[in-house]
């Protein structure tokens, strides 16, 4: 079944192929600018909002283009839905100083990149453990795909930020509005408890490679 946004990524495609923008692309079709733009396709409360076949009809005869070669962009806009590229970085250099945004997403150098089904969410990105700090929850060379936009929940495993620059994985035990407490997963070592001003973000990890 095709979705909001293989349709949509396709009537771009179709823009980009006749050399217009999508707001060109509206006005060559006799349609009013604003209609195949980003901010049209979801409403003020959040809800997805399609192309009619009308408009579609008529982007289709303004730029010449058959409807088999739209159904062609509609099903390449699937297949790279299915896979995108992840940002990657080893978990003992996630630490480093540049390597996260005030937010908790990927930023600076230092990250590689690795193929990943799609998520639902644009600053998802991989982690790789090595050696044997965290077993026996994780082997040598486990990755783990990390999602900020994911919700949280007790028991969720988490990759946290700390104000000491650290960054570690850990289970969220219990988080109230003074402290966080996490169990590590390392059975050798104790779990901790931190003041939620210590801890810059939380993301949660939504896959594990092993």
């Amino acid at each position: 079944m095709l979705t909001h946004t293989q349709i949509w990524t396709a009537l771009d495609r179709l823009a980009a192929g006749a050399g217009l923008s999508p707001s060109g692309l509206a006005r060559k079709s006799g349609l009013d600018p604003t209609t195949f733009n980003k901010s049209k396709r979801i409403t003020a409360d959040g809800r997805v909002r399609w192309p009619s076949t009308e408009s579609v009809a008529k982007a289709l005869a303004a730029t010449g283009t058959p409807i088999d070669t739209f159904v062609q962009l509609m099903e390449e806009s699937r297949r790279s839905a299915l896979r995108r590229m992840l940002p990657l970085i080893g978990l003992t250099h996630a630490g480093k100083v540049g390597c996260f945004d005030g937010s908790g997403f990927p930023s600076g150098p230092g990250w590689e990149e690795i193929a990943f089904p799609a998520l639902d969410d644009k600053h998802a990105y991989a982690l790789e453990i090595s050696g044997d700090a965290l077993l026996p929850a994780y082997t040598d060379g486990t990755l783990l795909i990390v999602s900020p936009a994911a919700s949280i929940r007790r028991g969720d495993r988490v990759v946290i930020k700390t104000t000491d620059d650290g960054v570690m994985v850990s289970e969220l035990k219990r988080c109230t509005a003074r402290t966080a407490e996490f169990r590590s997963l390392d059975a050798l070592r104790a779990e901790r408890t931190l003041p939620v001003s210590d801890v810059l973000w939380m993301a949660r990890v939504v896959w594990a490679s092993q």
